[in-house]
């Protein structure tokens, strides 16, 4: 696969239905039933952080394993992904952890207004055509549907490979009512800076540079609706 394409769908893992059922302990098959109760199944008071498109979970389970205290809760559209995501997540015996196979078109009716207070947007599909802007995960109409789940000055923190989709965030995000900070074009230049992703660690050994961002939530632009309808 070439930078910038759209990935290969996955193969459906070999009895991927009997080993999803031996990931109960991380596996949330009705999310909308934990709308706004979502601490309780970890800690009451914790905090929350989701990552939309988990894919294989290795930067959910890594975090998770580093940040004990926080409750990570990873969104994958893939079941064939989220199956591995979830049996990394059971190997390490994590208890802070919890996966949903489900779309971030319908954020809000998994979380509750301000339950979150991080999301995680790593190496999202950068969908490169003009035609398909809206369906990158930071355009604007996404950026609404997040601040509908996000607290008041929630973060989202934002990296890819891919310079144009990177370019066209930081567009997006301030027009969404996000203040951006930790704007890097190279966040590795110094040596390794945080937790990496597998597709993170692959575009770093290759020497590809890495983007990242962090978006604050704040108030909206004047001109900025507050309601937009999310893509399907």
């Amino acid at each position: 696969m070439k930078r910038g394409e759209k990935p290969m769908r996955m193969r459906k893992k070999k009895n991927r239905d009997a080993r999803m059922e031996r990931c109960q302990a991380v596996w949330v098959r009705e999310p909308a039933l934990l709308r706004g109760h979502w601490r309780e199944r970890f800690r009451p008071g914790c905090e929350l952080r989701l990552e939309i498109g988990c894919g294989k979970g290795a930067f959910t389970v890594k975090t998770a394993q580093n940040e004990p205290d926080v409750f990570l809760v990873g969104l994958e559209r893939s079941p064939d992904a989220a199956l591995i995501a979830m049996e990394r997540a059971i190997e390490a015996g994590l208890t802070n952890v919890a996966f949903v196979c489900g779309d971030a078109a319908y954020l809000s009716d998994l979380f509750a207004p301000g339950e979150v207070d991080r999301i995680y947007l790593n190496f999202s599909d950068p969908w490169p055509s003009k035609r398909h802007a809206k369906r990158r995960l930071t355009h604007k109409n996404f950026l609404m549907g997040y601040r509908k789940v996000l607290k008041e000055g929630g973060q989202i923190h934002f990296k890819t490979d891919n310079r144009p989709l990177f370019d066209f965030s930081l567009e997006e995000f301030p027009a969404a009512g996000f203040t951006l900070s930790e704007v890097t074009n190279d966040l590795h230049a110094q040596g390794i800076c945080g937790i990496m992703t597998d597709y993170e660690a692959k575009f770093h050994s290759e020497g590809v540079p890495i983007n990242r961002c962090v978006a604050t939530m704040g108030p909206l632009p004047e001109a900025m609706p507050s309601t937009e309808k999310i893509p399907e």
